[in-house]
């Protein structure tokens, strides 16, 4: 029982930052933009949140500016989408590119390494949270009490971003540019303004994924912090339907490919196999969740045939 509770503990940490992309792409994708820019939300703004939370020595201040730096990123994006027609796939992976080695330059220049900002920059922290009355509660108590604000925050986030979508007006744009853009143009909504809107609330949500690993996992930037945790979220939001909660389920069930890593690291030594093993995983279930869907969209396919070919004979046979 102690195994599995401390499993169950550790895949809700380790699915934190993955659960903050995939909402964020759930966001952007019901306004019918392809999210591919998590990577480098997740980048500038685990090192942005490092840089000034030690500059203005306030954890609070550095997740702000965390939050702003990922959204001036997507103004990038949007500008150049919106206003000089780029692709947004081609930009969004540009971006991704050009921040994956822009971070570590940008690390060189200050601490004179390329690896991490510990030891240079004395960056703060949010803490882990003992929750009152559940944390004594045997088993549940060591599930749920005891994780990193940032964790709680990702599922509050979850709600929240479900209210935005199916209860707000903001949310009733969203959704109806992302299913028919010359419509909601047609009737007097600025789907440019939308896009934009909706990007950039992806983004201050994608920035938290980033700062997590830099101000909660750890209190440091480090060299290939994110792990490409921005496209697996994205993995996690496509199958999950780019719904709220199906992102939120799909987000644990990629966890454990990167919880059951953790604890086969004493079993297996080699380096470059544990690196590829969360991908490995991660490909296995999208598969076999992709093939189960088909199989039941096949299965639903064949019922309303049959259903329709047994009309059409009762038709018939009402007609004789």
């Amino acid at each position: 029982m102690t195994f599995i509770t401390n499993f169950i503990y550790a895949l809700i940490r380790i699915s934190t930052p993955i659960i903050y992309v995939a909402i964020c792409s759930t966001f952007s994708a019901q306004a019918g933009l392809m999210n591919m820019a998590g990577e480098s939300m997740m980048l500038v703004a685990a090192l942005s949140g490092v840089m000034f939370s030690a500059l203005f020595h306030n954890v609070w201040l550095g997740i702000l500016c965390g939050m702003l730096s990922s959204m001036i990123i997507v103004l990038i994006i949007c500008y150049a989408t919106f206003h000089m027609k780029v692709d947004l796939y081609l930009m969004s992976i540009s971006m991704n590119m050009a921040l994956g080695g822009g971070v570590v330059f940008f690390v060189w220049v200050v601490c004179g390494n390329k690896q991490n900002t510990a030891g240079y920059i004395e960056s703060l922290a949010l803490g882990n949270v003992d929750i009152p009355l559940i944390k004594d509660v045997p088993i549940l108590g060591a599930i749920i009490s005891g994780h990193n604000l940032f964790t709680y925050f990702a599922i509050i986030m979850t709600v929240v971003v479900w209210y935005i979508l199916y209860k707000t007006k903001l949310g009733l744009q969203i959704r109806a540019i992302g299913q028919n853009p010359q419509a909601a143009e047609s009737v007097g909504i600025n789907v440019e303004r939308v896009y934009t809107i909706a990007f950039l609330m992806a983004a201050a949500i994608g920035a938290f994924g980033g700062m997590y690993l830099s101000m909660g996992y750890q209190n440091f930037f480090s060299k290939g912090l994110t792990g490409s945790r921005g496209f697996v979220g994205m993995a996690a939001a496509t199958i999950g339907n780019n719904q709220p909660f199906g992102a939120l389920i799909m987000s644990f069930v990629f966890g454990i490919a990167y919880a059951l890593t953790n604890y086969l690291m004493p079993v297996i030594k080699d380096n470059y196999l544990m690196m590829a093993l969360p991908f490995i995983m991660t490909t296995v279930v999208y598969l076999v969740i992709c093939a189960v869907r088909t199989s039941a969209e096949k299965r639903q396919e064949l019922a309303k045939r049959k259903a329709l070919l047994k009309m059409e004979m009762e038709s018939r046979e009402i007609h004789q």
